[in-house]
């Protein structure tokens, strides 16, 4: 926008004098200047602001308040909160119902098991209790590393380095593994024969598995189904093996190692394709809590993680909450050159915003900054 040109902006808000404000709305990050000139937000992860329907509108306000954004691995802090696993000796796979109220646990040693905890409270371990029910796995794996669900609960898969592959279960009652019945399995010897942890995409086409060294990815023609699988052709160098989990929107996975006590983050240029991979030079220590960790699982909104290990008898819980970003439309034109950062949680700014060009362009000004 043109800094040379006069306007007469409509409605803004003048120190001194009356105010005509109307609150609008924010759907999905986007500011609808059909609905107001002042608008209001409050992070509760990244955005991207869009500007939408300015037609006559020339000047409008927005408030942002600082908030949490989920998976912020470098920013979390262990909550001083366990859950006892007394009927396992040597935790292995780690793995949550989709709903956060249900959590397993891998037996790596006799019974070669996989058992069943409630939470009271969703995501609570705290409110943790053994349900009674188990399945022993020994007929198809003597020592098994990894456990996941079909986001239903009426699948399970498990790996292990016994085969070097993946079985699949059928639970006829949702989430309950004393239910459980072998379907097939699936061998992913050709890529590695050490087989670590697995995770699959929610959509139940694509899964992953870790190696000795790597990290594998697979497709299945048919979700949820592993007879239809196939090697992708896909991998990425990784140091880590026993925990394996993605970011929600597949962006980012997390690995954690038996060998180096932590959780390290990797970032993807493309959407659940692991050749896209890299470190992003973020790990966090379990140390503390865990020497030889194994299975890890984050809460489905990524501020909780929750990690399991040879040490000790129990699931550690941590919160991950980091600093929600904002990214603003290239069309802004900022006071000074830069667009600002998103406020501290907590914290509130405002960002007054001018138009005379229908929207197309705008200048924008922070005009309050860490108001109380």
């Amino acid at each position: 926008m043109a800094n040379d040109k006069d306007f007469v902006v409509a409605g803004a808000v003048e120190v001194g004098k009356d105010t005509k404000v109307t609150l609008g709305s924010i759907t999905s990050s986007d500011i609808d200047l059909a609905t107001g000139n002042y608008f209001a937000d409050t992070l509760a992860a990244d955005a991207t602001y869009t500007i939408s329907n300015a037609g006559d509108v020339q000047a409008f306000q927005l408030e942002v308040t600082g908030g949490g954004s989920g998976y912020g691995l470098s920013d979390a802090v262990f909550d001083n909160v366990t859950a006892s696993i007394s009927q396992v000796g040597d935790e292995r796979g780690l793995a949550f119902s989709s709903d956060g109220t249900k959590f397993y646990v891998l037996e790596g040693n006799s019974p070669q098991s996989i058992f069943e905890y409630t939470l009271s409270t969703a995501w609570d371990l705290s409110t943790s209790s053994y349900s009674g029910n188990s399945f022993n796995i020994s007929s198809q794996e003597t020592q098994p590393t990894g456990v996941t669900f079909k986001t239903d609960g009426t699948k399970m898969y498990i790996t292990g380095y016994t085969g070097d592959d993946v079985n699949e279960y059928s639970l006829s009652t949702a989430w309950n593994v004393s239910s459980a019945s072998f379907v097939t399995n699936f061998s992913v010897s050709s890529q590695t024969t050490f087989t670590g942890d697995l995770f699959f995409k929610p959509d139940g086409l694509t899964f992953y598995i870790c190696g000795a060294s790597d990290l594998y990815q697979y497709t299945l023609s048919s979700a949820w189904d592993i007879s239809t699988a196939s090697y992708a052709s896909k991998t990425v160098a990784i140091s880590e093996r026993d925990g394996l989990h993605f970011k929600n929107d597949g962006t980012e996975f997390f690995a954690s190692g038996s060998g180096t006590d932590a959780v390290y983050k990797y970032t993807m240029t493309t959407a659940w394709d692991i050749s896209t991979a890299s470190y992003s030079n973020v790990s966090f220590s379990l140390a503390s809590q865990d020497t030889v960790p194994k299975g890890l699982v984050f809460k489905d909104d990524g501020t909780k993680m929750y990690v399991t290990g040879v040490v000790g008898t129990d699931v550690n819980q941590y919160t991950t909450l980091g600093p929600a970003t904002l990214t603003w439309p290239s069309s802004i034109e900022w006071a000074g050159g830069i667009a600002p950062s998103a406020p501290a949680t907590g914290e509130t700014d405002v960002y007054t915003l001018v138009t005379d060009d229908g929207g197309t362009s705008y200048v924008g000004v922070k005009t309050a900054d860490n108001l109380s």
